[in-house]
């Protein structure tokens, strides 16, 4: 009984649309309230830490001598802590995805900004 009841699911399977899309060949469909990635306007950026203090994975860091803002993008949870804390509101969250990467890549995961 097992026997055929594994290859009735088997060949109904055969003839199915695929339970998951082909991202990143096609977009995914995205919706008002999708959070995508954290962008930051860096010129109203006034370095005060707020956002690296509220952020629950510790992916930004503030480094006030040195007038840095790092993010590392695998860390990041686009969970808006920092959006909301920001007092400046300089951190946004846009509605888009990036593309998949690996820790092959990490390298280009980090996104950093100095000021002047």
């Amino acid at each position: 009984m097992g026997f055929f009841k594994m290859a009735g699911t088997a060949f109904t399977n055969l003839f199915r649309k695929p339970a998951t899309l082909m991202y990143p060949v096609k977009p995914a469909k995205r919706f008002p309230n999708t959070r995508g990635t954290l962008t930051i306007e860096f010129e109203k950026c006034i370095l005060c830490g707020i956002c690296q203090k509220k952020c629950p994975s510790y992916a930004i860091e503030v480094d006030k001598t040195e007038k840095t803002w790092k993010l590392d993008r695998i860390r990041c949870i686009s969970c808006g802590s920092c959006t909301d804390w920001c007092p400046k509101k300089c951190l946004h969250l846009d509605n888009a995805y990036t593309a998949p990467v690996t820790s092959e890549f990490k390298d280009s995961t980090r996104e950093r900004h100095t000021g002047a």
